[in-house]
């Protein structure tokens, strides 16, 4: 897409909340603020958008803050009626005087922020990726609470009474948390001793209790990807999390305008290690750090396992380059083959 400006009369820039939205309609043409506004997050203050830039123009776009948070539903709404509507990331603030915050300068910072970018991205979308995001979420908590409740297991057993610690000496980490598991309250133990047991106990059966909380929502989420994109899971080292959080990042054909931009999405869009002349590039902080974690996994399984790969890392190295370097490069390679790949339409669809 060339300048927004180009396309329509007014952009409508909305600073999200829970309870309200605040919105400024901008025109085109001059970047004027034609009327600013506060809506309830709620279908009648939703309507009331709508009717107010119905006032102004027809040929219209919306330039949303957090259309993945608090603007999701705004954004479905205006998606249902034909909207025109634009993902906008946070923009930089100046810092305010006193500390003091405005919504309304907030709003026209957005909508003008939409008109100076000559490429807007439109809001991620589908019944799909909502499901696999949500699903990715919670089984990621779940992990998480997991490895925390393995790791206070480990630190109370060195802290426990001899009584306790006797039991767990010399078995390997999965043994003690079935251990811990069973552990059977003594009552000629004494309040110390009886404590410690208890807690052992509770925090392995949560770590079970996690860990098949997340088995259930990687069953779930195997079940939505080869229903959408089976031709992912193909690919060598690519399971289903990671077909999931690209399929979340990636979200339908058109999003991200070329390769490019999906590896910049990702954080594997090269940075020159400096201004001059160089052939060295370093870490991309940017982008989707999920999307990149994703990438990284495939890329450090297929060189350990995959031997067009491993051909690749030996050639690579013989050039030169570090072992992280060819990591970034490998990424790069990979980012580009999945943009291919989910650009072009399965066969049965």
């Amino acid at each position: 897409m060339t300048m927004l400006a180009e396309h329509v009369d007014v952009v409508i820039g909305v600073d999200t909340h829970k309870h309200t939205h605040t919105a400024a309609v901008v025109a085109s043409n001059t970047g004027a603020v034609l009327e600013t506004v506060t809506v309830d997050a709620d279908p009648d203050g939703y309507d009331q958008l709508i009717e107010l830039c119905d006032e102004h123009a027809v040929l219209r776009a919306w330039a949303i803050e957090g259309t993945g948070g608090y603007g999701a539903d705004l954004t479905r709404v205006l998606q249902d009626a034909g909207e025109l509507v634009f993902e906008l990331d946070r923009p930089k603030r100046p810092k305010r005087r006193m500390g003091e915050k405005n919504d309304e300068l907030d709003a026209i910072r957005t909508a003008r922020d939409a008109l100076s970018r000559e490429h807007n991205a439109t809001p991620r979308r589908g019944a799909d990726r909502a499901a696999l995001s949500v699903l990715l979420a919670g089984r990621r908590s779940a992990v998480e609470g997991a490895k925390v409740a393995h790791q206070q297991l480990q630190s109370l057993i060195c802290a426990a009474p001899e009584q306790l610690r006797s039991k767990f000496r010399g078995q390997r980490s999965r043994t003690v948390a079935v251990t811990a598991g069973r552990l059977r309250i003594r009552g000629e133990w004494d309040l110390e001793t009886r404590t410690y047991a208890t807690m052992l106990r509770d925090l392995a059966r949560r770590r079970v209790a996690l860990l098949k909380e997340a088995k259930t929502h990687e069953q779930k989420i195997l079940a939505i990807v080869k229903s959408w994109r089976p031709d992912l899971l193909d690919e060598f080292g690519v399971g289903p999390i990671v077909a999931a959080t690209v399929l979340c990042a990636w979200s339908h054909p058109g999003r991200c305008r070329n390769e490019g931009a999906f590896a910049k999405l990702a954080g594997v869009a090269p940075i020159p290690a400096s201004s001059g002349v160089t052939n060295r590039h370093r870490y991309n902080p940017f982008g989707d750090r999920q999307l990149n974690r994703a990438l990284h996994l495939v890329v450090v399984h297929r060189m350990r396992r995959h031997d067009e790969t491993s051909a690749y890392v030996d050639r690579r190295r013989t050039e030169g380059k570090t072992d992280r370097e060819i990591r970034r490069c490998l990424k790069r390679y990979v980012a580009r083959d999945f943009y291919r790949r989910l650009e072009q339409p399965l066969d049965n669809q």
